[in-house]
Formats: C-alpha cells, structure tokens, sequence
C-alpha cells in the first residue's frame, strides 16, 4: 500500500488543526479568519484562510474524504508543487466567485469550507482519469468520472441558481473548478499536452 503523498497530507493535518483551533477559539476564528463580504468583515487573508474553518464535523469530514479520495492520485501524477498550485488556486477563485456571489445577491454571512478546493481536484480526477469508475451511494449508480464531474457541475450550477439548498455556496464550488481547471491547463500546455 502508497503512503499518502505529502501535498494531500498537509493539507488534511492542517485542516483539521485548524478545525480544532477553530473550536477552541469559537466565534472569533469565524469573524478574523472566515470569508466575508467585501464591505463587511473582509481581509485579503480569508481568501485562504476561510478554506481551513469548517461548519461543522461532517462538512469538514465530506471534504477532507473528497480530498483523500481523489488527492492522492491527482498529486502522483502531478507532484506535490502543481498540486498544492491546483488546489490553493482554487480555493482562492473560489472565494472570488463566492464574493462576487455575495457582492450580487447582497448577502452578509461568512463563508467556510475546503469544498473550493476539493471541487479543482475533482475536476483534475475527471480530466486525467475520465474512465475511472466512480459508485455513488444514494441512488447507488456507477459512473465513469468525466460524466460524475459533468453531472455535478451541472447540479451546483442549477442549485446556484435555483437559489436551492440555502447556506451552500454553489458558486464557490464552480469557482474552485475553473481555478482548478486553469492550473491544469497550464501544466498540460507547459508540456505540450493540451489537446
């Protein structure tokens, strides 16, 4: 059995840390390092530092999951710097489509979750391991990744929009998988493998 790579490592050790902090520290971890809306609370660190909060211990644990998951295959083939690259910039383009997102709809909440950054690798699992079989639990379905990912982009765009399931930033989401899918264009370009 492959160890953990060292990129999904870190990112899984410091979430969770940082998930322990938050507990300690209550709501003052929310209103220093959660992302605000510009015009209220926000700092230019909560466009990192809101991807290591979490809303409860099953958000974070779906996340870290989705990490584990589909992390450590995408970090072998990439390596741990283009990984980290992939994933920090998409949770920070994420947190730019949730401002904006908030800037347009008025919104004044905080926002928490590593879901940015999980939805870049998921993208990068799909486009690298399209054929890839992937069973969902609820309806228990087989699905090769490419159509996972498509049907999920699909459904976070369509809730986004829809306004449906209130208190989740689908926009986020979507934001995380263009900032993911930017990096991979650009290491598949640098190596003259974009098709």
């Amino acid at each position: 059995m492959r160890t953990m790579p060292a990129g999904v490592q870190f990112i899984l050790i410091t979430t969770i840390a940082c998930y322990l902090l938050q507990l300690a520290a209550g709501g003052a971890a929310i209103s220093v390092f959660a992302l605000w809306p510009l015009g209220s609370n926000f700092m230019p660190w909560q466009l990192v530092s809101y991807a290591f909060l979490h809303g409860s211990i099953m958000h974070i644990a779906f996340n870290m999951y989705g990490l584990w998951l589909f992390g450590r295959e995408v970090e072998n083939l990439l390596g741990r710097r283009v990984f980290l690259l992939l994933y920090f910039a998409s949770v920070i383009s994420a947190g730019l489509m949730q401002l904006l997102a908030t800037g347009l709809s008025g919104g004044d909440y905080p926002t928490v979750g590593a879901s940015g950054g999980v939805f870049g690798v998921l993208l990068a699992f799909g486009l690298f391991f399209p054929n890839r079989v992937i069973m969902l639990l609820i309806p228990p379905v087989a699905l090769p990744a490419r159509v996972f990912v498509f049907l999920y982009a699909g459904l976070e765009l369509f809730l986004g929009v829809t306004g449906t399931e209130a208190g989740v930033a689908h926009f986020a989401h979507l934001g995380g998988m263009i900032g993911g899918y930017l990096v991979i264009r650009r290491w598949q370009m640098q190596r003259g493998r974009w098709r």
